[in-house]
């Protein structure tokens, strides 16, 4: 679709600046009616060769904004000088009706040049055919000739103007679109990292256990390896759920899941025992919480003993291990952060009140 689009607008663009030719054709015909042959074939072939660099700039035009790219300057200040000798080599076959091409150097300059000296040229342009014929015998002021030059200069002044917001568009849709990019990548690393950092967490400290217990107790050695299996199977869904979009935190099934993994680390846990008072919209940030809270728990922590508090408005995670290290701006506190300033809350990890860690989430 794109590229039938782009067919059309390029078609569109050369009947645009083609339609233009059409004014040629009346210097054309005047410099072929000229009795002198040096002189006629000098005003042919002066304005063929105009016709043609107007063809080649615009061609060169279109390509380098297919590009994205400008025009070099050498070109476009080279295509206005040459289009400008041609006009002046012309007239001794046509006279003054050669200041009628001026409309095309006008246009080209407009578009090739810097936009002050542009417009500086054009006003240059616009006023020849009224004022030259005053400094050359036997020809009359053309302000007919001035004003059209004068409309083809904000025809093309609006034209440029069009460009610019299209560029600027196209511009702003692949900054939209390279930050939606860049979003889906920060979304995926943060829900890959809740998920599997606890995941693995536990199935590290579960896995120990059971080589503990394989010859002590080689039943509940096998409990244990279930369980591991169990948690493998479900990071896996976990994992694939994450890529596709849908990962979401059960804050019931993560406080149950805290109680197996704090359990299996020997961690004395203190939970809620009824979450209902907790609004349905804010339960999934909650058990965000308490996932990363209990995998820093398990992982960091040392502590013997964690409790976590639940009230409609807060989650609250604390232990009483060896407390924050300075170090607890990780990649998981960081999405945790995220997760809770788009629902409007707020993020604190600090000291306990006593001894330890805690990390709370309050949302207004």
């Amino acid at each position: 679709m794109s590229t039938v689009r782009t067919v059309g607008r390029g078609r569109i663009f050369h009947l645009w600046y083609g339609i233009w030719l059409v004014y040629l054709i009346e210097p054309l015909v005047q410099a072929w009616r000229e009795d002198s042959l040096a002189v006629r074939a000098l005003g042919v072939v002066a304005v063929g060769l105009f016709g043609a660099i107007f063809i080649v700039f615009f061609a060169a035009f279109r390509q380098a904004r297919q590009e994205r790219r400008p025009v070099p300057g050498w070109w476009g200040r080279g295509s206005v000088a040459a289009m400008f000798a041609l006009s002046l080599a012309i007239l001794p076959a046509i006279g003054e009706s050669a200041l009628g091409m001026f409309a095309f150097i006008a246009v080209v300059a407009l578009f090739a040049l810097p936009r002050r000296p542009a417009m500086v040229l054009a006003a240059v342009l616009v006023l020849s055919p009224s004022t030259v014929p005053y400094l050359v015998p036997g020809w009359e002021p053309r302000f007919d000739l001035s004003f059209s030059i004068f409309l083809a200069c904000l025809i093309v002044l609006g034209v440029t103007q069009l460009l610019q917001r299209n560029s600027e568009l196209a511009a702003a849709r692949e900054e939209i679109a390279r930050l939606a990019v860049a979003d889906e990548r920060n979304r995926l690393a943060r829900d890959l990292h809740d998920l599997l950092g606890h995941s693995l967490t536990v199935v590290a400290v579960k896995a120990e256990l059971a080589g503990r217990l394989v010859r002590m107790a080689p039943e509940r050695a096998e409990e244990e390896i279930g369980d591991v299996q169990r948690l493998a199977r479900q990071s896996l869904r976990d994992v694939r759920a994450a890529v596709a979009g849908y990962a979401q935190a059960s804050l019931a099934a993560e406080l149950a899941g805290a109680q197996a993994a704090l359990t299996s680390a020997g961690i004395e846990a203190e939970l809620p025992e009824d979450v209902e008072q907790v609004p349905p919209e804010r339960r999934e940030l909650f058990g965000w919480v308490v996932r990363e809270g209990v995998t820093n728990v398990v992982r960091h922590s040392g502590a013997k003993r964690c409790r976590i508090r639940v009230t409609p408005r807060e989650v609250e995670v604390t232990d009483d291990g060896q407390g924050p290290d300075g170090t607890a701006t990780g990649r998981g506190l960081a999405g945790l952060r995220e997760r809770a300033e788009a629902a409007g809350g707020s993020l604190t990890v600090g000291h306990a009140p006593e001894r330890g860690f805690t990390l709370r989430v309050r949302v207004p």
